[in-house]
This record gives structure tokens, sequence and C-alpha cells, in this order.
């Protein structure tokens, strides 16, 4: 068997991390895949760029929907971010031409994910999207197959790595939202525009991925009730503290008497919770299975990679 030649488009944090490790760790998963893995062409905005990577022997494309064309890319990596736009182009151009397509982006599959699947299994190709929800946590797998013999009670967790960061750093240091938020965009955790994070937007995309694994339902993000952590004051979590309780930032699912319940809110989180040690930029799930009991994933969810 050959090569599998994989194109990915978005050379960022995340992008620029995926190539960095296909590199690095390109022995490694040869001997676990039984084929080597490797990068034949990439797409990204700068092409001058120093990403800290060889991109010597790797082909150029200007329009990362051009990827879907080249006949020496077998899967394409879509790591470029946003709902529409270039991502969604991109993904369905790449279905249409029968390649398979890796995605990290919740938020194109929080708004067209089902029909992405639809059209990915009309033609026999793969859609996978672990890395969309909770970074380098298998939770998808987890859900999709480790735990299918199990009914799921309730499935909720940390699910942003910023908002956590920050709320983490307003209890150890006691300041405030504003002053942490503007440490959290110097350090790289937090973007110049950080409404997606602290406003609860991207925690509900993962939500709802995780909510329609979980329940076999078809994703609705307009479902989920969302607030986000700009009202927590430092006060706030000093009182939380004094009770026994840490302040986070939870999104959690459940089936109930109604329907499907999804919500992204700051949430009074007691000590002995699975969740409440879960500090700094990491996140954490946890499923309730009626076999299994509690389950705890945990990993980190926001920073580029810092090893190898």
């Amino acid at each position: 068997m050959g090569d599998l030649r994989v194109g990915i488009a978005g050379l960022g944090t995340v992008g620029g991390g995926v190539l960095k490790l296909l590199q690095t760790q390109a022995e490694l998963l040869e001997q676990r895949c039984g084929r080597r893995i490797a990068v034949t062409a990439v797409s990204a905005r700068d092409r001058a760029k120093n990403r800290g990577v060889d991109l010597k022997s790797v082909r150029w494309h200007a329009d990362p929907a051009s990827l879907a064309a080249d006949p020496q890319v077998d899967a394409v990596v879509e790591l470029i971010g946003g709902a529409d736009g270039p991502a969604k182009a991109l993904c369905e151009a790449a279905i249409a031409r029968g390649k398979h397509v890796v995605t990290a982006n919740k938020a194109l599959l929080a708004a067209h994910g089902v029909a992405l699947a639809r059209a990915a299994e009309a033609k026999g190709v793969v859609l996978a999207f672990e890395a969309a929800v909770a970074g380098g946590i298998p939770i998808v797998k987890a859900l999709r197959e480790g735990l299918a013999g199990n009914t799921v009670l309730r499935v909720y967790g940390i699910l942003n790595g910023t908002c956590n960061y920050i709320l983490t750093t307003m209890r150890e240091k006691k300041r405030e939202f504003a002053d942490v938020l503007a440490e959290a965009q110097k350090l790289g955790y937090a973007e110049l525009d950080p409404a997606t994070d602290v406003d609860g937007i991207d925690a509900a995309h993962k939500l709802a991925l995780l909510a329609a694994l979980a329940y076999g339902a078809e994703v609705d993000l307009v479902g989920v009730h969302v607030e986000g952590i700009r009202h927590v004051s430092a006060q706030d979590i000093e009182f939380a503290d004094e009770l026994g309780y840490r302040i986070k930032l939870v999104g959690q699912a459940r089936m109930t008497a109604h329907g499907l319940e999804q919500r992204v809110t700051p949430a009074m989180v007691p000590l002995d919770s699975p969740i409440a040690h879960t500090e700094g930029v990491f996140n954490a799930v946890v499923v309730e299975g009626d076999f299994v009991g509690t389950t705890l994933f945990q990993g980190r969810g926001a920073a580029r990679i810092t090893s190898a």
C-alpha cells in the first residue's frame, strides 16, 4: 500500500502544529497506521511566514479549494476555521471528488455537519472530526465506539480552554476579568477578538456536536442556551471558593422528558466534582452512562504544541 497523501489547508496554530506532528512522528505513525502519511500540499494566506517546519518539498495552493482537485492528495485536512467561506467550500469540493476530509472546525460542523456527513456517506468517504471537540481528548471516538453500549445519561464539561484559563487565573491571582483576558491575549490563549470564546459560542459549538453524538440526534446549535463569562467578577469567584465551589464555564447536555436539553453557562461546581480541579487551559469532558457510570476525559484544550 502506498503513502496516504495529505493536503492541509490552514497553517495557523492548529495547522502548523499538525504539520509539525506529522513530520516529527512520521515513523511512529507509519508503524501504527500501516502506511506512511505524507503531506504533499498545503494552503495558507501567507506563504512567506516562518512556521518552523520544512515546506520545500510541499506544493503550495493559493486557493484552499484547489487542494480538492490536486491529483496527489488523497485526504484533505481543513484547519482554516469559520462556518462558511473557504472552509466550507473546501470540504464540499473534497467530498464531491471522493476524498476523505479531516476537520477541527467545530463552527463549520455545528452549522453544516449534517449536510457534510450525508454527502460523505453518499460518496463513500470519511468525514473525521475528533479534534473539533476538546482538542486532543479522544471524546468523539469514545462516544461513538467505547461507550456505544451505554445509554448516555448526561454529558458535560469544560469545553473552552481560554475561558478556563481566565477563570483559573482570576481565582488564583484575585484579578478581574478584563485584566486576565488581556494577559491571555498576549500569551496566545485568546484571540484579539475574544467574543467567540468568552461569550460561550465556541463551547456551544462543541456541546452541540457532543450532544448529537451522545444522543444520536442532528446537531442543533440553535437549541443551546448560551451564556459567557464576561460578567463573572473576582468577588464572585472568591465567594464561591469560600463556599467550597469553583466557578467554571460548563457545557451540559442531557435527555429530559421534554427533549434534549443543552446549555453553556458559568456554574458553581462543587469541589468533589470530576471537573472542579481541571485548571488553566485544560478541557475536561464527563460522560455518565447507565452501565459504565461516570467517565472523565481530560487534556489540553488551548495553546501551541510545546514538545518535540
